[in-house]
C-alpha cells in the first residue's frame, strides 16, 4: 500500500514544470529603440552661443514626454561633446538651458497591395467579425520622431542669451511581406530635417 501511495507522488514530480512571467510595458523594445535613436539624431551638432567650456545647467522642468529621461541625457551628452561643462545647479551655472519637447513619439504607415485586415459589422448590435489581410505585397514603416527646442538665459539676472531652433531627428525600420508568407526587413537611419543655418540664433 505504501508503494502504491508513493507512485502518484513520483509521477506528479516527474510532470512538474517551470514557468516564467513576462512584463508588458507601454512600448516594445523596438519602439523604445526607435524613439531613443531619433532623440540621438535630433541633438547631433548642438551648439550654444556662449564660449566653450562655459558651465551649463539643463533645466528639464517643462520637458514632458515618454522617454524624457533618455532624451535629456542625450541633450546633456551633446553639450558635453560640444565642449561645455555641465553644472549641477542653476547657482553654479554660467547659463541655463531650458528645454522642451515638441514630440518624442512614433509614427507607423502600412502600404498594402490587396485587401488590408478589416473589422466588418455583422448585425444591428455592432458585433464585428475580423477579416485577415489578403495581400500580394505589403510594406510597414515604423518611425521614431523627436523634436526639441528651448532657450538659454543668464541664471542670476534672467537675461536672455539665445533661443534654440527646433531640432528634429528620425529613425526608421522598414519591413516587407510577400504573399503574406515571405517576410524580410531592413533598418535605415534618417537624420531628419533641420532649419538651414546654425542651430542657434542670438538675441
Amino acid at each position: 500500500m505504501k508503494r502504491l501511495a508513493v507512485l502518484p507522488l513520483a509521477l506528479l514530480g516527474l510532470s512538474a514544470c517551470a514557468s516564467t512571467s513576462e512584463t508588458y510595458p507601454s512600448r516594445t523594445a523596438t519602439e523604445q529603440l526607435l524613439v531613443a535613436r531619433a532623440a540621438d539624431r535630433a541633438v547631433e551638432g548642438l551648439t550654444l552661443p556662449i564660449p566653450g567650456g562655459s558651465r551649463v545647467f539643463v533645466d528639464d522642468a517643462y520637458f514632458r514626454a515618454e522617454s524624457a529621461p533618455y532624451a535629456i541625457s542625450a541633450i546633456r551628452a551633446a553639450l558635453s561633446e560640444a565642449g561645455y561643462a555641465l553644472a549641477p545647479s542653476k547657482n553654479e551655472a554660467d547659463a541655463v538651458l531650458e528645454v522642451r519637447a515638441g514630440t518624442l513619439s512614433l509614427e507607423q504607415m502600412r502600404r498594402v497591395f490587396g485587401l488590408p485586415d478589416m473589422r466588418v459589422p455583422i448585425n444591428d448590435s455592432f458585433n464585428v467579425v475580423s477579416i485577415p489581410e489578403l495581400s500580394v505585397y505589403s510594406r510597414r514603416d515604423r518611425v521614431g520622431v523627436a523634436e526639441f527646442s528651448g532657450f538659454l538665459y543668464e541664471p542670476r539676472t534672467g537675461a536672455p542669451l539665445g533661443a534654440i531652433i527646433p531640432m528634429t531627428g528620425e529613425f526608421r525600420i522598414r519591413s516587407h511581406k510577400l504573399l503574406m508568407i515571405v517576410a524580410w526587413g531592413q533598418q535605415s537611419v534618417d537624420p531628419g530635417e533641420r532649419d538651414p543655418g546654425d542651430s542657434w540664433r542670438e538675441f
